[in-house]
């Protein structure tokens, strides 16, 4: 990203590089994984929408795969992901009969059109499932799909991760993968539901290096009970691991929209600007350790895609995060996974039940979504560039909001149409990105604070 000096401004130092201005703060704003948001989907889009998109693909168009495991044997109390326990048989192995079917589906929708660049296994936990089911749905793929030279990534639940599973993922060329670590602290990991001791990570990643499988961490702040020396020991416990990839993101406390958080006690949680301070401090930490600062929440080795992108103002936003996927067309399988194009973004339906139906039907699963209009587009595209570069140039047709507090207080830089956020912005870049986004209501309740 390229982040500019920054130019000051009244407020107090909290941490780094940053200066703390609450009031920016203190508004909701989504994480902009897509414009318009998920907010906006509704009912009048779906299956039909994603069957006309997939009939018009021209035969060379780059694909990406996301396919959805909503399952994993132990649910995490901070969890937003949606997820359930995989906790019988029966349950998975129906829910990965659906998800073969879904795949030939939509593979014999294509006919053959389209080149799969990208596959990317998410969830829940794709080990929660049995590995032979994995590897099945693995070679199911590469069956149905021109895919044997796609990079191949899976995110992993480092408890339910042994040998067996390493030696498959190697035979089958997973690129890499993601651990979800959250934390080291171990009382911070009782406060959550997820105890993970720091051996089982060490161990995990010295057998994926050894395989040849890049790593990267899921880290989190502002969780229950953790203070600033806790991030710290986390952060250099990871630091000494070395994974090419870190995700440092905010704990977001919504339990209103997640029961399983109502475990949670939102008293123990850090405030707003310790928050603040917890986010500046790792991104401190961070880069002085050698990680380029990807975004307002990812790190990257060098020598890696995404710090590669980054550099080549090439880096890209999507459901997945900040990623280096340059495909314009996202093809979500499995319940909830998103599918999103240039004119449409497309979700399955949410359940498994239901899911299964469909797909047994014949059908398409996707039941909500929202058709992107050309003002959508220019404003998604604002706000992706906006987040993934630091600065956008808006041409004459482009909404021009007030970001005059902004330029104010030193955020951001004003000149001939051209938006650039100043280093100082890091942590407000969201909340800038906002003011393009003509849905956001002033009393929206469904989003996280901005940091």
């Amino acid at each position: 990203m390229t982040w500019r000096n920054a130019a000051g401004g009244p407020g107090c130092h909290a941490g780094g590089m940053w200066t703390y201005h609450p009031d920016l703060l203190a508004r909701p704003v989504p994480r902009y994984t897509s414009y318009p948001t998920a907010a906006q989907f509704s009912g009048d889009v779906g299956a039909a929408d994603l069957a006309a998109r997939l009939d018009g693909l021209a035969a060379d168009t780059p694909l990406s795969l996301y396919v959805h495991i909503p399952y994993c044997h132990d649910i995490c109390w901070y969890c937003g992901c949606n997820t359930g326990a995989a906790n019988r048989e029966q349950r998975l192995t129906a829910y990965v009969e659906a998800l073969e079917q879904e795949i030939a589906l939509v593979a014999a929708r294509l006919g053959g059109r389209g080149r799969v660049a990208r596959i990317a296994f998410g969830g829940g936990s794709p080990n929660s499932l049995p590995l032979v089911d994995f590897v099945r749905l693995m070679q199911h793929i590469l069956r149905c799909f021109d895919a044997h030279d796609a990079q191949i990534s899976v995110e992993l639940d480092p408890r339910r991760l042994d040998t067996a599973w390493i030696d498959a993922m190697a035979a089958m060329g997973v690129d890499r993968v993601n651990l979800g670590v959250q934390t080291f602290s171990p009382h911070v990991q009782t406060r959550i539901g997820r105890i993970q001791p720091l051996d089982m990570v060490e161990h995990a990643v010295v057998q994926l290096d050894r395989a040849n499988i890049a790593t990267g961490f899921d880290l989190m702040y502002g969780l229950p009970g953790q203070s600033p020396e806790d991030l710290t020991a986390t952060l250099d416990a990871s630091i000494a691991m070395a994974p090419a990839r870190i995700a440092l993101f905010g704990y977001a406390h919504m339990p209103r929209l997640l029961p399983r958080q109502r475990r949670i006690d939102a008293a123990d949680l850090p405030g707003l600007e310790a928050r603040f301070a917890m986010a500046a401090a790792g991104h401190d930490r961070l880069t002085q350790a050698g990680y380029r600062a990807i975004g307002f929440d990812h790190f990257a080795l060098p020598g890696d895609g995404l710090a590669r992108a980054a550099d080549d103002g090439q880096l890209r936003r999507n459901f997945q995060g900040f990623t280096d996927d340059p495909a314009e067309v996202l093809i979500g399988l499995g319940a909830s996974a998103i599918s999103q194009l240039p004119d449409l973004i497309v979700q399955n339906e949410k359940q498994a039940g239901p899911y299964r139906q469909r797909i047994e039907a014949g059908l398409l699963s996707a039941t909500r979504g929202v058709m992107r209009s050309a003002d959508d587009q220019r404003r998604g595209r604002i706000i992706e560039t906006l987040l993934c570069q630091g600065e956008v140039q808006l041409g004459a047709t482009d909404p021009t909001p007030d970001l005059s507090r902004f330029a104010t207080l030193g955020l951001v830089r004003l000149s001939e149409g051209r938006v650039a956020l100043t280093r100082d912005a890091l942590p407000y870049a969201r909340s800038i990105a906002a003011c393009f986004d003509r849905y956001l209501e002033p009393q929206e309740q469904r989003f996280s604070h901005a940091v």
